[in-house]
């Protein structure tokens, strides 16, 4: 294992031992909330977006499961919040990680861009975790449609 590869090995496990924006807010104005669900590995997300016309004021969740699938959720919700995304930079940004992790390993995910979620790249050589690390992305997209 590379020390890169172990970093975001460590990075992964700091976000779901101590995740961030973890514990929904009250159901506000203008949020959305989404439940996903991976029935193959029993990972659930509850994801509440509060949004201010375009622009998202606040990202929480609530959820259980695998590391991936809970530092996935912690790494998109700070990234979503410090960043300041609206609407269409949160999509700009779920379609990037989407692709990303579709790609079998061809494209990796700039950390520029994706923050600490850049760490979950290798995750799209594992067919089998790519729901997991998705299961927010999904969940926020959802949450979204419905502020």
């Amino acid at each position: 294992m590379s020390d890169l590869d172990a970093l975001y090995r460590e990075l992964i496990l700091d976000h779901s031992k101590n995740p961030q924006h973890f514990g929904l807010a009250d159901d506000a104005p203008h949020s959305g909330t989404s439940h996903q669900k991976n029935p193959v590995c029993g990972d659930e997300i509850t994801l509440r977006a509060t949004v201010d016309g375009e622009h998202i004021t606040a990202v929480t969740w609530e959820g259980r499961g695998c590391s991936i699938s809970q530092a996935s959720a912690s790494m998109l919700a700070d990234l979503v919040v410090e960043e300041g995304l609206d609407r269409a930079a949160a999509k700009e940004l779920i379609d990037g990680f989407r692709e990303a992790l579709r790609s079998r390993g061809t494209i990796e995910l700039d950390e520029d861009t994706f923050g600490d979620a850049a760490a979950l790249s290798g995750v799209s050589k594992f067919s089998a975790r790519v729901k997991c690390a998705m299961l927010a992305w999904v969940a926020l997209e959802d949450a979204l449609a419905k502020a």
